[in-house]
């Protein structure tokens, strides 16, 4: 008990809710009751009731993971991808403030030993969620820095931007390198402000769902 006391654990998820748009061009989230508590009550004599809720949306809502099937007809799906690529990994934190220029270059990664870790791009552009500035000219990779990250055997990259990639042009080298080498990728992080550069796990698990690249996730950081 006491070394759980000792551990701290930091959300680093959006809340999904109705409408909210996440992907300029698709449409938001729609929840609602399959099962309502007052429908349910008829069907039980101590008092009990339940609800089943219902959600309409596209997989790329919310905080995500991609899984290389989003890209590649022949990748991993989300029901494919190890749990050894997700969850528990060791942390690393790369800070590149978007008031110093959009693009994370390879060069922000220089001298570092990342080999298996999950790199997460702290670039503070998630304090523009829910706006219409998060939606546009935002922080991103560069596809050296892609090269560079799976050149270094890495085992997962997130970032706190809108997309990993430079959606003002149409190419997305950074999701066709990383996923292409079976590193996954976590999009819409937040809170990575609240994590030490190192010396924490990171976990980021979409359900196991056949057939499908993308799906929102409970991304999560323990610090010991």
């Amino acid at each position: 008990m006491a070394d759980r006391a000792a551990e701290r654990l930091i959300d680093l998820s959006h809340v999904i809710e109705e409408g909210m748009t996440t992907y300029k061009g698709l449409p938001g989230p729609h929840l609602c009751d399959f099962w309502t508590r007052e429908a349910s009550a008829a069907n039980f004599d101590d008092g009990s009731s339940f609800q089943i809720g219902r959600i309409d949306m596209v997989a790329n809502t919310g905080t995500y993971v991609d899984s290389p099937f989003h890209r590649y007809e022949s990748g991993e799906d989300l029901s494919e991808l190890p749990l050894e690529s997700l969850a528990d990994l060791d942390g690393f934190v790369v800070r590149r403030p978007f008031e110093q220029g959009l693009a994370v270059d390879a060069d922000v990664f220089a001298g570092l030993d990342l080999r298996g870790k999950a790199v997460l791009v702290a670039t503070g552009w998630d304090r523009h969620w829910r706006t219409d500035a998060y939606l546009t000219d935002h922080p991103y990779l560069t596809e050296a820095a892609a090269r560079w990250l799976v050149d270094s055997a890495v085992a997962f990259v997130g970032i706190d931007s809108h997309n990993i990639d430079d959606t003002r042009v149409r190419a997305r080298p950074v999701h066709s390198l990383l996923l292409g080498a079976g590193i996954p990728i976590g999009e819409h992080l937040t809170g990575l402000d609240r994590l030490p550069d190192s010396g924490f796990r990171f976990s980021a698990v979409p359900p196991k769902i056949k057939g499908m690249g993308t799906f929102p996730v409970r991304a999560f950081a323990v610090i010991s």
